[in-house]
């Protein structure tokens, strides 16, 4: 299958696009067209575990790979985590979990970024390429640990990791400071993510620091989900989810449930959608958003607006204004018009806002419902869901809640739906023992241990030993130093 950009442009291989990362158009990759999982496939594939799952999903878009290497892939990836890589957990009669925690860094981004290496190494030697691979990288918090454990290490790698130093909980920030691999680098940027992400996509696209790197003996790429190599295996998990309750006889072939998905930079929802193009049956798709509710407003009225107030907040990787992953969605829902794409994305980049045209795609809105969850309700979500199912919540699985919550008082929707759990709790401990107990504990690892104390469930052990860890990463500069800061990073490691 080939690649084509939301911009236009010449299609490319899967591992060429995944290599790359971004277009040169500045445009997102997408597959030339979606394969379709018949329900024969699907029925074929409900015994199977996560890692043969992946490789029947992944074959149908990485064509290029041969399906005995995403074996080969998927096992490695998918041996890291404790169990089942993403199990499905009943709640209520019409109410399951999706926990996406469960791998190393005990986030959903590790369900992509352990296999994400092994595709780029592998495109690296199917292309012939003799550059070093330099994978650039904004996170708003999770992103950035799971990256850095992907890539730790791999050979003809480098990945600097941009995040921004106030802006993510203490013990993501702590899971930062202390990773390891020779090749692993991290800069605090005095801003938030979107000028992170700004950051490094402007250097994407920037042709004079491109010819800077390849002299330095690096090309560019990318392990944000802007990367195809990051969305098609969480299209993975929507699809096991399904098939875990259709194994479990809680639904019959061909019946729709909906997802409950916390967002903001669009991608995990996204790759939901991808799967429901692929024949996943699947209702609605609800976009749960907290008080940077830029999404929320686009879904009800159809303008994305980001100029407006930016919050931080206890769920700081969805505090997000410019969700890029949303370009690829508009791509679809304008009957992949290249052109009307390009207008809208040069409206956002210089007014910082755009509308879309309903009569163009508002048939493809139907599929999707949208609701905001700002902090006081957040730390209420957390609270009654504990109190009813004795589960604890990290903030923005609360964020999901409390939107699925609201959608069903609206809707009486009776569909069995599916909350997108993204992360553990004890990632953000102090704000989640905060919203149990009423009480503030300054420092986050008694925080982590206080919550344990009072919920009685496991702590990842890797979190418990952060503290005993050394702080390799502590470098943190302006905004407008990123880049010279960047530039320097590699020049020292060519030298």
């Amino acid at each position: 299958m080939d690649y084509i950009s939301t911009r236009g442009g010449l299609s490319i291989s899967a591992g060429s696009a995944i290599l790359r990362g971004i277009a040169d158009d500045g445009g997102l990759y997408v597959p030339s067209s979606f394969p379709i999982l018949t329900n024969e496939l699907l029925e074929k594939m409900v015994p199977m575990d996560y890692s043969e799952r992946a490789v029947e999903v992944l074959s149908l878009y990485l064509t290029d790979y041969t399906k005995e290497e995403l074996k080969s892939y998927a096992e490695k990836a998918y041996s890291r985590f404790d169990g089942d890589p993403a199990p499905i957990l009943k709640i209520d009669d019409d109410l399951y979990l999706l926990e996406l925690f469960h791998g190393p860094t005990y986030a959903f981004k590790d369900l992509a970024l352990t296999i994400l290496p092994h595709l780029i190494l592998s495109a690296r030697q199917k292309a012939g390429e003799k550059n070093k691979t330099l994978i650039l990288v904004a996170t708003s918090g999770d992103t950035g640990k799971a990256a850095a454990e992907g890539f730790k290490d791999v050979e003809g790698t480098e990945i600097i990791i941009v995040y921004p130093s106030e802006g993510v909980s203490e013990l993501q920030k702590l899971q930062m400071k202390t990773s390891e691999g020779d090749n692993v680098h991290f800069i605090g940027i005095e801003g938030n993510f979107d000028q992170a992400q700004s950051l490094v996509k402007k250097m994407f696209a920037d042709k004079k620091i491109n010819e800077k790197f390849e002299k330095m003996g690096y090309t560019m790429s990318s392990a944000n989900s802007i990367n195809w190599g990051r969305l098609a295996p969480q299209i993975v998990y929507y699809v096991s989810a399904y098939l875990d309750i259709l194994g479990c006889e809680e639904i019959k072939l061909g019946e729709k449930i909906n997802f409950v998905v916390p967002t903001g930079n669009f991608g995990n929802i996204l790759s939901a959608y991808y799967a429901k193009k692929m024949g996943v049956p699947i209702n609605k798709l609800i976009v749960a958003s907290n008080s940077n509710d830029v999404l929320t407003e686009f879904f009800n009225n159809g303008k994305y607006d980001a100029n407006r107030p930016f919050y931080k907040t206890m769920s700081p990787s969805m505090d997000i204004l410019i969700s890029s992953n949303l370009e690829r969605l508009l791509f679809e829902l304008s009957g992949r018009d290249f052109e009307y794409i390009k207008v809208l994305m040069k409206e956002l980049k210089e007014k910082g806002s755009y509308a879309i045209d309903f009569e163009k795609i508002k048939d493809g809105f139907s599929g999707f419902a949208a609701y905001m969850s700002d902090e006081e309700n957040t730390e209420e979500g957390i609270n009654a869901f504990y109190e009813m199912y004795d589960y604890v919540l990290d903030p923005h699985t609360a964020v999901a809640a409390n939107v699925y919550s609201d959608y069903i008082f609206d809707t009486e929707d009776k569909t069995k739906s599916v909350i997108v759990s993204t992360a553990s709790p004890y990632k953000f401990a102090k704000d989640v023992y905060r919203c149990l107990t009423g009480n503030n504990e300054k420092d986050p690892m008694n925080a982590l241990k206080r919550l344990h104390d009072y919920t009685m469930t496991e702590v990842p052990e890797e979190l418990l030993e952060l503290d005993m860890m050394p702080i390799i990463h502590d470098k943190v500069v302006k905004v407008s130093e990123a880049e010279e800061t960047i530039l320097s990073i590699v020049a020292d490691k060519k030298k």
